[in-house]
């Protein structure tokens, strides 16, 4: 975050607006807060925020547990705990109703104790003895945090142990005594994206300064990072570059020996005790075989190290399946696959690959992998819908899995019915999409399209109470478009999408928004979309490209000006997903859609509520700013918001959650003409 206003140019006359927290920009931001705020405060908009905080607080909510040790820990945020409470159970007591919680942290108190803003940003315990954990903490819910080295044991910060400035760091425990580390060591130790580009190993009672450089990675790679992998008879160090947002090489760093693991740099890897698994994201040839993209391979570790490995095949993708996420119990792996956007479990047995579908799972549902015990078999599992509340599974993996936990409804779902469809975009892609609606609508009516569309993110049906309260029980239609960009079917949903075919994103949604006018579901002047981040980017799309098909548009943590994105905060990072600004053959399809280079005065734009936050670190809140200042410039209805905490989460605890709900569903409400 700059402290240094950059000086105003003959193409950008607002450029002035990216110094974050400079007194001429947040004068800007209030100006336009208070309006927005204005014109949207009133009884709806505060009974929608009351029932908004309900939904967010209530005690009957899923707490969802990973185990550590004899324990289940949970992080949990209330309304008598706002920043929140770090907590354990045994899972004798969590099975019952209302489970006895040991409190090992309380943020509220820390922060009044610290005199910060903190908010929670994660624990790493040390394995297999639980005794030490890495306390991270981020001041208004930006990326950057604070590292505090905390005792499991005495329930204190330990007084002189390892602790980390505020900064993007990467952080793991080697042993009791020793830190690999990656963070702002100074000048030159971060790559242009503003993460370590050093892994550095930190000795107990050393200075940071002394620390032994262990690995250096480039100033252009994203990111470099070290771990250590402690199971017991597989202890393992590894240490890894990514070239770009989707390339990366990994090591294993061996009796001081860096040893690379050579699988395509475009592929992910996941090392489990004795197994090596990669999934493929492009065609691979190895050996005299070839390997289909998606596929999701297997291979004895050292045998691959080697290179005497037979790679055995675990998953492969089809026109309608694709794989979706996996984990390891110690023995045996659970998969995740979608099927037209529908998901499927199933458990592999190592070795033979053999694969059995998981029982007892809720039809119609869409279920993830919540946890896995890697160090012994235990398995949760979450199924939920639109229209059904979560179910939280527990089992052993390979055996019977059963209810332990169930979410309450937050809204009536009587008259509530979820279709699937599929439209057609401009290249004949069949694009699927999901409308939940209401069985007794006869006529059109105001309806929400939500779509991401970028870095292979797979967006799939799930049960959203505060949405159910505040949209659909009040007469609203929501549709989910699985666009490509996204992972619905596969890496290759996505590589079409990226850099030159970036236009195959905006074309799948405006396909998706004609499709549910043609069908009759809405009308363009009661159709309304919204994104965040690569989704804010794609609603900045919509309203200069395809403004015709909306009524209303609401653009959250935008990434707008693609012209400067890669310059600022985290922005370099996704040059291989969007391109490179300055060099000019992508300059040509970059500018063609760019949000904030492309506004006209002549057409006309659907109002548009804009959204960040000043605290966001990843994509910078500058984009939100001067595309709010541009359209008003050129007479175009914009409302602005902009929360001075929550990161790129927009929101740092629920109140600030449910404040931005009522506020988006009051801007649509008003704006479409709903009930």
């Amino acid at each position: 975050m700059t402290d240094t206003r950059p000086e105003p140019t003959d193409t950008d006359p607002y450029l002035w607006l990216e110094e974050v927290t400079g007194d001429d920009a947040l004068a800007w931001v209030r100006e336009h807060n208070e309006p927005t705020l204005a014109e949207f405060a009133g009884e709806r908009f505060e009974q929608m925020r009351t029932e908004a905080l309900e939904v967010l607080d209530t005690d009957a909510r899923i707490p969802y547990v990973r185990r550590r040790g004899e324990y289940l820990y949970n992080f949990w945020r209330d309304a008598e705990h706002q920043k929140g409470v770090w907590r354990r159970t045994t899972l004798d007591s969590y099975r019952t109703e209302n489970p006895d919680w040991d409190v090992v942290i309380d943020v509220d108190e820390l922060a009044r104790t610290d005199g910060q803003n903190w908010v929670w940003a994660g624990a790493d315990v040390i394995e297999p003895d639980h005794s030490l954990a890495l306390i991270s903490l981020s001041r208004g819910g930006s990326d950057a945090a604070v590292v505090r080295e905390f005792d499991m044991r005495t329930r204190t910060f330990v007084d002189g142990g390892f602790e980390l400035a505020e900064a993007k760091s990467q952080v793991s425990w080697e042993d009791h005594d020793t830190l690999l580390v990656g963070t702002d060591f100074g000048e030159g130790s971060l790559t242009e994206s503003g993460y370590p580009r050093l892994v550095k190993r930190w000795r107990r009672g050393q200075p940071l300064a002394e620390a032994e450089t262990v690995f250096s990675g480039a100033d252009s790679d994203v990111i470099v990072a070290g771990s250590r992998d402690r199971t017991e008879g597989f202890e393992r160090t590894l240490v890894s570059r990514a070239l770009d947002f989707f390339n990366e090489q990994v090591y294993e760093l061996r009796d001081g020996e860096l040893i690379r693991i050579d699988t395509p740099t475009d592929a992910s890897i996941s090392i489990h005790r004795e197994w090596l698994l990669i999934e493929l994201r492009t065609d691979w040839a190895y050996g005299t075989r070839k390997f289909s993209a998606g596929s999701l391979l297997a291979a004895d570790y050292e045998r691959f190290l080697a290179g005497t490995a037979e790679l055995q095949v675990v998953f492969t993708p089809d026109e309608h399946t694709c794989l979706h996420h996996y984990a390891w119990t110690r023995d045996l792996l659970m998969v995740v696959t979608l099927a037209d956007v529908a998901s499927r479990v199933q458990v592999y047995t190592p070795g033979s690959w053999t694969a059995e579908p998981v029982a007892g799972l809720p039809e119609n549902t869409n279920t993830s992998i919540v946890a896995a015990d890697p160090l012994g078999d235990e398995i949760f599992l979450d199924s939920s819908g639109f229209d059904t509340p979560s179910t939280l599974l527990y089992g052993t993996a390979g055996g019977e899995l059963s209810e332990i936990k169930r979410a309450p409804s937050f809204f009536d779902t009587a008259d509530i019915e979820v279709a699937q469809h599929f439209a057609t975009s401009d290249d004949g892609t069949r694009i699927p999409y999901f409308v939940v609606g209401h069985r007794h609508r006869q006529a059109a009516g105001p309806t929400l399209l939500g779509g991401y569309g970028g870095f292979e993110v797979s967006r799939t049906p799930g049960y959203d109470g505060v949405m159910g309260r505040l949209w659909l029980s009040r007469g609203g239609t929501y549709v989910l478009a699985n666009i490509r960009g996204g992972g619905e079917y596969g890496p290759t949903w996505h590589t079409q999408a990226m850099r030159a075919g970036r236009h195959l994103v905006a074309e799948d949604f405006a396909a998706v928004a004609k499709d549910l006018v043609a069908r009759g579901i809405t009308t363009v002047d009661q159709l309304a979309a919204q994104g965040g981040s690569n989704g804010g980017l794609l609603m900045g799309i919509m309203l200069t490209k395809y403004p015709e098909l909306f009524g209303a548009l609401v653009c959250s943590v935008p990434l707008l000006d693609m012209k400067r994105f890669h310059l600022l905060l985290a922005g370099a990072s996704w040059v291989a997903e969007y391109g490179d600004p300055d060099d000019p053959e992508d300059w040509a399809f970059i500018s063609e859609y760019s949000p904030y280079q492309n506004i006209s005065a002549d057409r006309r734009y659907p109002p548009v509520l804009i959204t960040t936050s000043t605290r966001d670190d990843r994509v910078h809140p500058g984009h939100a700013r001067k595309m709010t200042a541009a359209l008003e410039a050129a007479g175009h209805p914009v409302r602005y918001y902009e929360n001075i905490e929550g990161g790129h989460a927009g929101a740092s605890d629920n109140p600030q959650v449910a404040f931005r709900a009522a506020l988006v569903y009051e801007f649509l409400l008003r704006t479409l003409g709903g009930n």
